[in-house]
């Protein structure tokens, strides 16, 4: 029998990401969503399932997403 451990740190970075974005008012301007759903589902998992190793790489890619 295998038993598999979930520690929910992705769970809680994924939480913790959306809640950065809405803090600084990046997830929504004016009232209207700036990111839609799937997308912000597929930045999430990007960064969940990435290797820690290509941490720099990750941050660019959000950071330049997010100034467009």
């Amino acid at each position: 029998m295998e038993i598999y451990i979930k520690d929910g740190n992705k769970r809680i970075a994924a939480t913790l990401f959306i809640y950065f974005l809405n803090y600084y008012e990046i997830l929504y301007k004016n009232g209207v969503q700036t990111i839609d759903n799937n997308t912000l589902t597929a930045l999430t998992l990007l960064i969940a399932e990435s290797n820690p190793k290509e941490k720099e790489v990750l941050v660019d890619l959000i950071m330049n997403f997010l100034n467009d």
